[in-house]
């Protein structure tokens, strides 16, 4: 929520929609030579065939169901239908009369009519340039652990699961690169497209990044644990990228958030993350129409996603202000000129101050960050957001940076998220966001008077800061650790083996050799998986159970007394059916 721009004004203050500030330090290694752009491609269809000065967007609402008599008033008076959601009563109409709006609130069946922006929609809506898709530079082998990671526990969490390839995280925001070596394991690209302007483009690379935001907050969520790089809350859970800021402004306007989450509940995402506001108000009144329509069309696009059964997680912003007593607003319109306005608390911030919404603060090591909004009964959760040092993730072209923001403590939660509803198949949003608050460790507040509430629940840190480790509930395992994350492919009728080498582990296996199977596979109850000792001993813990349920991830526990400890051991999954195909996709050995 800080720049106007990504090219020019990410930094603590400025205005705009970005909860996430530039890079702190220029940690990210030598870049390669960015490739050229791709070649514009035809033009979508629309009904609007050529762009002229003066449009404008708005966003049109009425009764959910068939919207037709509304769309052709719209026609009827000089607008065009850029994008329709019946499902929810939402038009993003286009138009370039001054009296558009005024007489479209008129029109029979109409409940709401608001212009979503006070500058021009771009010309690019009409025609849109894909993003560039960069060269990508490659990084030695490493991967240390961030101090992030282990301040909300992540690390230890990871010896328990890494998350499951079936939990979908959708990233909304500038796009995600998903080329870089370190996103492009997790990336699903089926379910990836832009919504800039508001309908979705789902044309390859549509889904790219147009500055560098989406991709570091990929990353946090969801960066693979394949020994370079970082490594994500939740390494092995898939993220899809729906770009919802446009080229050139960086602006999330609100009918790319309708599109947006309108998107995240058709394709089953299970969580979202939000690092922004929806441009160009930093806050929306409802005593304003356009306002008031924009605060009502993104409303019931959550409401959509969210009985879809997606859960939204939301940064709170950056401009260190107390969201539970609002009083000026000096940021708004973004787009155009901004001018200092008189607010209340009816005025939202949305997405994050949205019901249903899990609103994130940012801490540093231990405290606030200094630039993080707050507010009683406002702020659910809290997570790392950097201050001075930063977070350190995943840019564009195969690099890596440090930013700072609420834009950064978001994805954190986001993979906490992601993590729960791994280990929780089947839960709600509303579970998730009651275990998000259950997990959480209370954070006191510290001599400021600023912070009200209780250590349980106050307003810098909400019910407290996550922790990965008891949001998949329980504790390391004891002994050392040993992860394949590679993917074995499972066709149909065949035998797989995936190996793993131990070492360093005195004398026999345990008793209680913990075994952690993650394998992505259609009619699990084809499948016989075996663990295979180093002398060839098979020990069988899954033979064909489970019938058409989707996926195996789970940790068994296995008598390997017998065993030498040191040596390849292998998981070894046998398909016994046609028709269902899969892989192994990560498994592991605690000792």
């Amino acid at each position: 929520m800080l720049a106007a721009t990504l090219g020019a004004a990410l930094a603590f203050g400025a205005p705009a929609a970005l909860a996430g500030t530039a890079p702190v330090s220029p940690s990210a290694p030598a870049s390669a030579p960015a490739a050229a752009a791709a070649p514009r491609a035809a033009a979508p269809t629309s009904q609007s065939a050529t762009w002229v000065a003066g449009t404008r967007a708005y966003l049109v609402i009425t009764a959910p169901g068939d919207s037709s008599a509304v769309r052709a008033a719209v026609a009827a008076n000089g607008g065009t239908v850029f994008a329709n959601y019946d499902a929810i009563g939402v038009i993003v109409a286009h138009s370039a009369s001054g009296s558009f709006a005024t007489t479209m609130r008129g029109v029979s069946g109409v409940q709401q009519v608001g212009a979503t922006r006070t500058s021009d929609v771009p010309a690019d809506a009409y025609n849109p340039a894909l993003p560039a898709n960069p060269a990508q530079a490659t990084t030695p082998s490493g991967e240390p652990v961030r101090a992030d990671m282990s301040q909300i526990k992540a690390d230890q969490a990871w010896a328990v699961t890494t998350g499951s390839a079936s939990v979908k995280v959708g990233i909304l925001d500038t796009g995600v690169d998903d080329q870089h070596q370190d996103l492009a394991p997790n990336f699903n690209a089926a379910d990836s497209a832009s919504c800039a302007y508001g309908k979705a483009d789902t044309r390859t690379g549509s889904w790219r990044d147009v500055g560098t935001h989406g991709t570091h907050v990929a990353g946090t969520v969801a960066a693979a644990k394949n020994g370079k790089g970082v490594i994500g809350v939740a390494p092995s859970v898939k993220i899809s990228s729906v770009r919802i800021a446009e080229p050139g402004s960086s602006l999330f306007f609100a009918e790319n958030t309708v599109c947006g989450f309108m998107w995240a509940g058709d394709h089953g995402f299970k969580v979202t993350n939000n690092s922004y506001y929806t441009d160009p108000w930093q806050f929306n009144c409802p005593d304003n129409a356009d306002q008031a329509a924009i605060i009502e069309g993104v409303k019931r696009a959550q409401e959509y996603a969210e009985g879809k059964g997606s859960l939204q997680v939301a940064a709170a912003g950056n401009s260190n202000i107390d969201l539970a007593n609002k009083r000026t607003d000096t940021e708004s319109p973004n787009d155009s000129t901004p001018v200092t306005r008189t607010i209340t608390n009816a005025c939202l911030d949305i997405p994050t101050e949205l019901p249903g919404v899990v609103t994130v603060s940012a801490m540093g090591t231990t405290a606030k960050a200094s630039y993080s909004n707050f507010g009683l009964n406002v702020i659910d959760v809290t997570a790392p957001g950097g201050d001075a040092t930063g977070i350190y993730s995943t840019q564009p072209g195969g690099k890596y940076g440090t930013m700072s923001g609420t834009s950064m403590a978001s994805p954190h939660v986001a993979g906490v998220a992601a993590l729960l509803a791994s280990t929780n198949p089947g839960i709600t949003p509303a579970q998730l966001r009651d275990k998000l608050a259950t997990q959480a460790n209370d954070v006191a507040c510290p001599s400021d008077s600023r912070c009200t509430g209780t250590t349980a629940k106050n307003g810098f840190f909400g019910e407290g800061q996550v922790d990965a480790l008891k949001a998949v509930g329980s504790t390391p395992p004891p002994g050392k650790y040993f992860e394949n994350p590679g993917d074995f492919a499972i066709g149909d009728n065949t035998t797989v083996e995936s190996p793993l080498t131990v070492s360093g582990v005195t004398g026999n296996a345990p008793a209680t050799l913990k075994v952690g199977v993650n394998i992505v596979h259609t009619y699990i109850g084809d499948l016989k998986v075996d663990l295979i000792a180093p002398d060839g001993t098979v020990y069988t813990v899954h033979n064909r159970a489970g019938g058409s349920t989707d996926n195996i991830n789970q940790v068994y526990t296995v008598n390997a007394s017998a065993e030498v400890a040191n040596g390849t051991w292998k998981l070894r999954v046998n398909d016994n059916a046609s028709g269902d195909i899969g892989k192994i996709d990560s498994w592991n050995l605690t000792f």
